[in-house]
């Protein structure tokens, strides 16, 4: 491995979306991941169609430049080689319910007594304390509860975003706060307890909402993707497709009016500012979709575009991975997995000029249990004792 986290292990122990994506940035950033599994394997495993294979595709896309061991950690002797992992380790990423670690011996303060240098990400739904810290948390759940559900959709009917915005964005916060975390670890040698909540993330992305509300502004409702303050923000139809406008500021107004031919609006000192075309949102987004639908998208956005007014087509997946921009970032990433054959997913969704993007994808997700007999080698057994721990189903091996 290459990276700024060249160096730094993690230990994870975690399933389904989120806290896999914040160990998997890790890796792309250079850190040996191991990511220890049930025998049975990770739960995102079974997430499909689609699989490769067999292999599921939402478990390739959270996966890549891991190692994986199966372990059973409800056995003394499984908990004694996660201890041994732990000893060797800098970070460990955990997302059980908080009772569940207790009963199986591994209590978050006994963890952090015993490898006082680790740094523990801590992965729930409601976060480690609170009257909810018990509940299981998904996705969806962390949607419905945060609002975010609740300005999602039209015609009055709250909708959930169509993706596992809660998991990648937690994951994405858990990977900057353990970052964060490791450069303390560095300076003084100690460790952290970071404690990650699907619930505060989905809070995170609700912020201009929630402090708009808390401002005065009235309790919102789905609003069709039309933005709460800005004016005008949102979709517009033209005459073969759905096109998105952006008029962040007064001049982009002014430009916008005079590539439509809507003079006569910009001459409006009431339009002249977001405020003044906010309160008359309904009648000025109804003279832009005049102007528009009689328009191609290809022309409109033209238009647009040629005086520097953010502008787009709402872009369809197949379009999406075609996209001219996204292939000259090379944002979408390949890789030859050893049974899924070529999968191709998005990448790190970054550029480190020390670290080129065609590294990112080091190594492929590894299939259940890949790397059991190479991890245990690393940490003292011998091939006799990894044999002894499979036959005594503690472990499981290809």
């Amino acid at each position: 491995m290459s990276g700024p986290l060249q160096g730094v292990r993690v230990i994870d122990i975690a399933s389904s979306y989120a806290a896999p994506t914040a160990s998997m940035y890790l890796a792309d950033m250079g850190a040996d991941v191991i990511k220890i599994e049930p025998l049975r394997g990770d739960d995102a495993r079974g997430w499909g169609p689609p699989f490769l294979n067999g292999e599921a595709a939402w478990f390739l896309s959270a996966n890549r430049n891991k190692r994986s061991l199966c372990l059973d950690l409800r056995s003394d002797r499984g908990r004694d080689v996660l201890f041994e992992l732990l000893a060797t380790a800098d970070v460990f990423i955990e997302n059980i319910v908080p009772t569940k670690l207790e009963k199986h011996g591994l209590g978050l303060d006994a963890l952090r007594e015993r490898f006082p240098q680790l740094v523990i990400c801590a992965f729930s739904g409601f976060g480690l304390d609170g009257p909810d810290a018990g509940l299981p948390g998904y996705d969806l759940i962390a949607q419905a509860r945060s609002g975010l559900m609740s300005v999602t959709g039209d015609d009055g009917l709250p909708q959930r975003v169509s993706t596992a915005l809660s998991d990648v964005a937690s994951g994405t916060v858990a990977a900057f706060a353990i970052a964060a975390a490791l450069v303390r670890q560095q300076q003084t040698g100690t460790g952290e307890l970071v404690d990650v909540a699907l619930l505060e993330a989905d809070l995170a992305l609700m912020s201009p909402r929630i402090a708009s509300f808390l401002a005065g502004e009235p309790e919102p409702s789905p609003c069709g993707g039309m933005d709460s303050v800005v004016a005008i923000y949102q979709s517009m139809r033209t005459a073969d497709r759905t096109i998105v406008i952006a008029l962040g500021n007064d001049n982009h107004w002014q430009r916008a009016c005079a590539a439509l031919g809507l003079d006569h609006l910009a001459e409006r000192e009431e339009l002249s500012t977001n405020a003044g075309r906010r309160a008359h949102r309904m009648e000025v987004v109804a003279e832009i979709q005049r102007t528009l639908e009689v328009l191609s998208s290809t022309d409109a956005l033209k238009l647009l575009q040629d005086v520097g007014v953010p502008c787009a087509q709402i872009n369809y997946l197949s379009e999406v991975v075609s996209d001219p921009q996204v292939v000259a970032r090379g944002a979408i990433v390949d890789y030859q997995h050893p049974v899924a054959g070529v999968f191709r997913g998005v990448g790190a969704p970054w550029r480190l000029a020390s670290d080129p993007a065609d590294r990112q994808a080091r190594i492929p997700a590894p299939v259940r249990g890949e790397h059991g007999r190479e991890i245990l080698r690393e940490i003292g057994l011998q091939d006799e004792g990894i044999d002894e721990l499979a036959e005594e189903n503690v472990i499981w091996l290809q």
